[in-house]
């Protein structure tokens, strides 16, 4: 097991509404990083305003930052929290070749969905006061299957597809520690390292997909992620770059 990081705060909670709202609750109080760990959420989301299930056991949990950079870099943090999610999965399971990543925050473990991550900031202007990174891991079980919306990917549990079991707070402990070495080489180096090993774990890269908006669907093969974040197809309209979409395959 990995040793705390230095200069993160921990702060573990037997329940709460969201550790995301917690998060915007303490962020103006806070000296330096904070980890939230929530035994039990009663209202988890998760992104475009969907309810994120995390029954008895699972992992729910928030890291409250205040960043310095622009908001695009800051939303970046999506793909370091990504990796540091399969690292500690890889370190407790030992099983890092069935860990994969799906544009643009969902961590995969054999092809199902194992985590999803969402951030949320509040700040004034172009700033950006507070980075909340939610973070949710089926450690024990997964949500109930008809919550899940046509073509989405199916939910997996660590345990169910390792046959370990991990307490939320020995995920957390794997979890900070991973989390810290990325977040240090994110604001040494820039996003480019952080891209390249995110793409070397890519699910679905090189191959057909499809992104799909309020508004509209693509379909064309997964060549890139750009140095913004985005999603790059090759589609029959051409290349194609897209900010924000859900994705299928």
């Amino acid at each position: 097991m990995s040793d705390w990081p230095e200069g993160y705060g921990k702060r573990i909670l037997e329940e709460v509404d969201s550790t995301l709202d917690e998060a915007a609750r303490i962020a103006p109080e806070l000296a330096g990083p904070e980890w939230i760990l929530a035994k039990r959420q009663t209202k988890g989301r998760g992104r475009r305003g969907r309810d994120w299930k995390d029954p008895k056991g699972n992992f729910a949990a928030a890291l409250v930052l205040r960043p310095s950079e622009a908001p695009n870099v800051v939303a970046l943090r999506s793909f370091v929290a990504a990796l540091a999610v399969a690292d500690a999965c890889e370190a407790l399971t030992g099983q890092s070749a069935r860990i994969s990543l799906k544009w643009p925050n969902d961590v995969l473990l054999n092809g199902g969905k194992l985590s999803g991550i969402l951030l949320e900031s509040a700040g004034q202007g172009a700033g950006v006061t507070h980075l909340a990174v939610g973070i949710g891991v089926n450690l024990i079980e997964t949500p109930m299957k008809e919550w899940l919306e046509p073509g989405a990917v199916w939910p997996v549990s660590l345990l169910s597809e390792t046959g370990v079991q991990v307490t939320p707070e020995g995920f957390l402990t794997e979890l900070a520690a991973a989390y810290a070495r990325y977040e240090l080489q994110f604001t040494t180096y820039g996003f480019e390292p952080i891209r390249k090993a995110w793409l070397a774990r890519a699910a679905k890269l090189g191959e057909v997909i499809t992104a799909r908006t309020a508004s509209s669907e693509t379909e064309g093969t997964f060549e890139t992620v750009d140095e913004e974040g985005n999603l790059v197809l090759n589609s029959a309209k051409g290349r194609i770059t897209i900010p924000a979409a859900d994705i299928f395959f």
